[in-house]
């Protein structure tokens, strides 16, 4: 029997998984969960063979659960399902360990097997998202807007940016708001997370 743990903060796509996996012989939902922050916890008490994660979960996301996973419950083998289907999302997943990684538009039979796959060891991508993922998406930034958000990446101030780099405070608030537009990120945390989803930075 394959034990299965759901993380899936909408709750009718949650209850919908667990009917669906629930019709199969060999695969059983042990814990379902909307709350990122969850998982590593309830993998330990369940000890299940696949974690079924959404990115977009409360408190910690469904790749940094992957990563944690990978050391915290060995045994637990990991497949993101989600509706984030960009390339930097999939390079993430890879680096956290993660063994497969498919879109909620994905067709019920295709997540079964893919469940069933990765239960056995093997990888399963959805296979659009792994040609994009080859190659580097352009990026829409300008150097100084990328070595800028580099910088405020790492912790530091306008201030502190403008006499690295030479520039007047103001410059350098002035390429922050540009790459949160051109980003279209709500502020310069949100334009980070954008811009190292995209493997920019």
């Amino acid at each position: 029997m394959i034990r299965v743990l759901i993380a899936e903060d909408l709750h009718m796509l949650r209850k919908a998984l667990v009917a669906l996996i629930e019709l199969e012989d060999d695969i059983a939902v042990v814990a379902e969960l909307s709350n990122g922050s969850d998982i590593v916890s309830r993998a330990k008490s369940e000890r299940p063979d696949v974690a079924v994660l959404d990115i977009d979960l409360p408190g910690t996301d469904g790749i940094t659960a992957a990563g944690e996973l990978h050391t915290a419950v060995p045994g637990c083998r990991t497949l993101i399902l989600t509706s984030l289907g960009r390339p930097g999302n999939l390079r993430r997943a890879v680096a956290a360990h993660a063994s497969g990684f498919l879109l909620k538009d994905t067709e019920p039979d295709r997540l079964i097997a893919a469940i069933r796959s990765v239960a056995a060891g093997e990888r399963v991508v959805d296979p659009s998202l792994a040609l994009a993922a080859l190659e580097p998406e352009a990026t829409t930034l300008t150097g100084r807007e990328l070595e800028v958000l580099r910088l405020a990446a790492q912790g530091e101030e306008a201030r502190q940016i403008a006499a690295r780099l030479f520039l007047s405070a103001g410059t350098v608030r002035n390429y922050l708001t540009a790459a949160c537009s051109k980003l279209n990120a709500r502020n310069r945390v949100d334009a980070i997370r954008i811009a190292r989803e995209t493997g920019w930075l």
